[in-house]
């Protein structure tokens, strides 16, 4: 039985506690690499020695560490071009914690809220997050809500870190398509700019490196510039990469004064 994506997030194995070595063998099956999962910092092997754990759904969903310490520096090195010194860190769908692990290694400085809905979930991630002595408390609520008791201070740059499940939105033929994860991307952003309205804001959202094409215009859509890109770390249709967009400010401070209207003029490209 390999031990793939289906049984791993859609089969017997979600909410199963996954041993070291069906850990690994997802890493072997899908990208020969035992130490695929490796998050903190941390290959399978240490990590579990230490006492880490991991569901079968978020050995798949997680942003493991190649990929969240890519994320994070690109993230990283925008925000240091803000007109912001001060950030503000959100992970709506934090899971493992990994990716806001990551990012509060390249934002020294930054505070910090994540959000973790599913009781499973936010329980063996509290867990790991405790023994690695991370300053990182998952809240469990729903993000919408747990906005309502979050706040930035005038002028912060409010950097959200978008990863929900992706669940059947991601077709082996057709790539992913933004307006099919739970819940779609496009209502995730407008839902964090209303809360933040008029903070300057910094969004990445994790993608594949194929994209439903419709889909992605609309969520560049609601950006003032926007980059778009793959980490080439696997072979060619198993990569992940990164949507990052800016909101209330850009790289040309003179279109960064005022908030455009989504949709009445193309976004710039971040470069």
């Amino acid at each position: 039985m390999p031990y793939d994506r289906d049984l791993l997030l859609f089969g017997a194995k979600r909410h199963a506690v996954l041993s070291l070595e069906e850990v690994q063998q997802y890493g072997i099956d899908n990208y020969q690499d035992p130490d695929y999962v490796s998050i903190y910092g941390l290959r399978p092997s240490q990590a579990h020695a230490m006492g880490v754990r991991l569901l079968g759904r978020t050995a798949v969903e997680c942003t493991r560490d190649d990929l969240a310490e890519a994320i994070a520096s690109d993230v990283a090195a925008l925000a240091r071009r803000s007109p912001s010194t001060f950030q503000l860190v959100i992970d709506p769908f934090a899971g493992s914690g990994n990716t806001i692990f990551w990012l509060l290694r390249k934002l020294a400085d930054a505070r910090a809220i994540a959000f973790e809905n599913d009781p499973l979930v936010h329980d063996i991630s509290s867990r790991n997050l405790a023994l690695l002595n991370l300053p990182l408390r998952l809240e469990r609520i729903e993000f919408s809500v747990g906005l309502e008791h979050a706040y930035a201070a005038p002028g912060e740059l409010v950097v959200a870190f978008i990863a929900p499940p992706w669940g059947r939105a991601l077709d082996a033929r057709l790539g992913l398509d933004l307006r099919r994860t739970e819940p779609p991307i496009a209502g995730i952003v407008q839902t964090i700019v209303r809360h933040f309205e008029p903070n300057p804001m910094l969004f990445a959202i994790q993608v594949h490196e194929r994209v439903e094409p419709e889909s992605l215009a609309d969520v560049v859509s609601h950006f003032d510039a926007f980059e778009h890109k793959v980490y080439p770390m696997h072979l060619e249709g198993q990569n992940h990469g990164v949507l990052i967009g800016c909101v209330g400010w850009s790289l040309r401070p003179a279109r960064g004064k005022r908030r455009r209207t989504v949709g009445s003029q193309q976004p710039e490209r971040l470069g």
